[in-house]
């Protein structure tokens, strides 16, 4: 009986994690500087996540952060590159997240609809405490 040799397992494709922070300012001009993070880092990597729906999800977490929290509290963006997509995290000092059911009509109202989008969009996402308030995160796979 002639027996074939066993290889060992493939690494899993694609670049190795990679993770990016950015401190952010506690400004409307945080959402363009969180997209553009965001993009540059999924582009450097080569990671063929959806970079447009990387961007969006990132500027409704981060416009969220600036919008109800307290002014001047430190807000910051994680970017981890994953060899099969993205994981991006908004850190900021604010209190934990309302309830997360959505509201009729949200995706309709300016208030409400970056976590109705989080949750349509997102392979996977969630929230936690932080030791200084609390961190939202989503991941996206990546388009194969």
């Amino acid at each position: 009986m002639l027996h074939e040799p066993v290889s060992p397992p493939s690494a899993p494709a694609g670049p190795p994690p990679a993770t990016r922070r950015l401190a952010l300012p506690h400004a409307p001009v945080a959402v363009p500087l969180a997209r553009a993070a965001v993009r540059s880092a999924l582009a450097a990597a080569g990671i063929p996540a959806d970079r447009d729906t990387a961007e969006l999800l990132t500027a409704e977490l981060v416009a969220n952060a600036v919008e109800h929290t307290p002014g001047g509290t430190p807000i910051e963006l994680v970017v981890e590159t994953l060899p099969r997509g993205c994981r991006v995290e908004v850190r900021d000092a604010g209190p934990p997240l309302p309830d997360p059911a959505p509201r009729a009509g949200a995706l309709w109202r300016e208030d409400g609809r970056g976590l109705v989008l989080l949750r349509a969009l997102s392979a996977t996402h969630g929230h936690r405490c932080t030791e200084g308030g609390k961190a939202v995160w989503f991941t996206l796979s990546a388009r194969l």
